[in-house]
């Protein structure tokens, strides 16, 4: 089966693709490589690929190699799941004992806009967990750090270290190196104040690079602003 590029949130990717170069989709999902030479498979939403018409195929021989074993990801729908923390380009710290892990993100439809933000929660037992809010009129960095303090709050409240991984340079910033926040001071001091309650560590990943579950917490976060609605993680 044949290759065609595609652009996936700014970024060039490789979508698997019908002879009629229509993107070959299942549930609405499709393959995608984040370049020519990745064995590293994922899958992503149809609807968040641009796919200029008239862009030609790529034969498969000629296309990135089959994946590795163990490497396959989803990054859109439900029951995501995690690479192994020791996975090249997994994006995952390494795990404390029986600690809670949280892959979150925030979006913002212009900048102030419609703002909402996505969070993916693993268990220590291994159990995945997705949910999203809906903010409303507000801004990206807002949407970044409610995204941490949701996290926080859908953990459960027993006393275990929770890694919370963020493509925010800005929220780990103001909340963990001692940023002066100038504005969202009254959001910056809350979250501070939630973080300071348990055992929270703020891990950067950097977004839009193929890291699987920051992908979904983006994705998430960007169905909340589509359904404007919040769906809170329950347990």
């Amino acid at each position: 089966m044949p290759w065609i590029e595609a652009t996936l949130r700014g970024q060039r990717v490789l979508v698997r693709a019908k002879p009629d170069g229509a993107p070959a989709a299942e549930g609405g999902r499709v393959e995608i490589r984040y370049g020519a030479t990745s064995d590293r498979a994922y899958h992503a939403a149809v609807r968040n690929l641009e796919i200029r018409a008239g862009t030609p195929l790529i034969a498969d021989d000629d296309g990135p190699p089959r994946a590795s074993s163990g490497v396959h990801a989803r990054i859109s729908g439900s029951g995501a799941t995690p690479a192994p923390a020791s996975a090249s380009g997994s994006g995952a710290a390494p795990r404390p004992a029986r600690a809670w892990i949280a892959y979150t993100d925030g979006a913002c439809s212009g900048n102030p806009g419609p703002a909402g933000c996505g969070v993916v929660l693993i268990s220590p037992e291994g159990k995945v967990h997705e949910g999203f809010d809906f903010i409303g009129e507000s801004t990206n960095n807002v949407a970044e750090l409610t995204a941490i303090l949701r996290a926080v709050e859908w953990a459960s409240p027993e006393p275990a270290a929770i890694l919370v991984h963020t493509d925010s340079q800005y929220s780990i910033g103001v909340l963990q190196k001692g940023w002066k926040a100038k504005a969202n001071q009254e959001l910056v001091a809350k979250v501070r104040a939630v973080l300071a309650t348990r055992d929270v560590r703020l891990v950067y990943v950097p977004g839009h690079s193929g890291v699987p579950l920051n992908e979904r917490a983006d994705e998430l976060a960007r169905e909340s602003i589509v359904a404007r609605r919040t769906r809170a993680i329950t347990r």
